[in-house]
């Protein structure tokens, strides 16, 4: 196990880039001793951990089909865009069962990132284990403003980390994590844009109540991008190796194409492969 962190960068379906960078990782049997995953990054960590190859691409992706698990039926029947029910109980306790004495095996620390919406503040949620209310940190990691309702976590309200730390790599440096790698969905020269009129004219309706998530939708260009300066500064300084899309990917947040999808996967995969021999001088294995 390497003893450093990894640092899971979220993205709805652009997530399968990740997924191909670490059924990579552990076709090589590298593991971390500290792992960050924000939003898709978190799920995707989780069979990571479990070290079932190939189930973070196919439970993105085989159920897109299906009529109540992603889309306008599920967000206005439910609140949620991905039907809960079935992402979070059907599929990993029944059509793809998840190993969980395999994950509560892990010796290192992973956490998912979730988002106060009292605060405004990042919290970094212990997961041990994925049974039970455990799985709750993982939907509130992935509960995007809008499409997917308010997840309560012994007591408290939280939506998606993103809104508040999107790529937690000062997170880890402060952590004591001197070496990182970082895997990031967005591609290289990417910059963030701020967030149209009209979506944020109905984040402040939806949660007018919560006026610390519209204000962390209304700048998170600025912070997003300023991010991307630390992290840079970091990959400088030797504490951060990053893999990211080399090019814009055709893959949208929300996607059912699964040409698209198994592409960025693909791509994901070739990625880490063509770093392999960086990584190892890097990480020193």
């Amino acid at each position: 196990m390497i003893n450093g962190g990894l640092v899971l960068e979220g993205g709805g379906m652009k997530g399968l880039f990740t997924a191909g960078v670490l059924d990579f990782l552990m076709d090589k049997k590298i593991m971390f001793s500290s792992i960050y995953g924000v939003s898709a990054g978190a799920c995707h960590m989780t069979s990571y951990i479990s070290g079932q190859r190939g189930r973070a691409f196919d439970i993105s992706v085989d159920y897109l089909d299906t009529r109540w698990y992603c889309g306008i039926p599920s967000l206005l029947t439910t609140g949620n865009l991905f039907n809960t029910d079935i992402a979070y109980g059907l599929v990993p306790n029944t059509l793809n069962p998840f190993d969980h004495e395999a994950y509560e095996k892990y010796e290192g620390s992973a956490y998912a990132v979730v988002t106060d919406v009292e605060t405004g503040k990042p919290e970094y949620m212990r997961l041990k284990s994925c049974r039970g209310k455990n799985m709750d940190k993982l939907r509130a990691s992935a509960s995007l403003p809008l499409v997917a309702n308010m997840v309560k976590v012994n007591g408290k309200k939280y939506l998606d980390g993103g809104l508040s730390d999107a790529i937690p790599i000062e997170r880890s440096v402060m952590s004591g994590n001197d070496k990182n790698l970082v895997i990031l969905t967005k591609e290289v020269g990417y910059v963030r844009k701020p967030i149209p009129a009209y979506e944020l004219a109905a984040l402040k309706l939806r949660y007018a109540a919560y006026p610390h998530v519209w204000k962390l939708m209304q700048d998170r260009d600025v912070r997003y991008n300023e991010q991307l300066k630390f992290l840079s500064r970091m990959e400088k300084d030797g504490k951060a190796f990053v893999i990211r899309p080399q090019e814009k990917s055709d893959t949208k947040r929300i996607d059912k194409n699964p040409e698209h999808l198994k592409n960025l996967y693909n791509e994901g995969y070739t990625e880490a492969e063509k770093n392999y021999e960086k990584l190892v001088e890097y990480f020193g294995l």
